[in-house]
């Protein structure tokens, strides 16, 4: 029996469903900070739950500035306002 290289699927690589949802969601470790002029570690807050998802906003971890957000529809507090 011929193998297709183009087709080849080796036996232990995980379906591409699993593989997507690796990255998934991504934490952000290092944010632009526009008060500070360069790349700094950040703290994640947690502002609001929403029907849509829980929404957190980066800060700088030296001054505080706001430097990002993000909606996480995955969260744990997610199914609070589906029940």
């Amino acid at each position: 029996m011929r193998n297709d290289p183009f087709g080849f699927v080796p036996p232990s690589a995980p379906p591409s469903s699993e593989r997507q949802a690796d990255f998934d969601q991504f934490e952000a470790m290092e944010l632009y900070c526009p008060k500070c002029r360069q790349a700094v570690p950040v703290r994640k807050f947690l502002l609001l739950i929403l029907p849509d998802g829980d929404k957190y906003e980066y800060r700088c971890q030296y001054c505080g500035t706001k430097v990002g957000d993000k909606m996480d529809k995955s969260g744990q507090y997610y199914g609070v306002l589906r029940r």
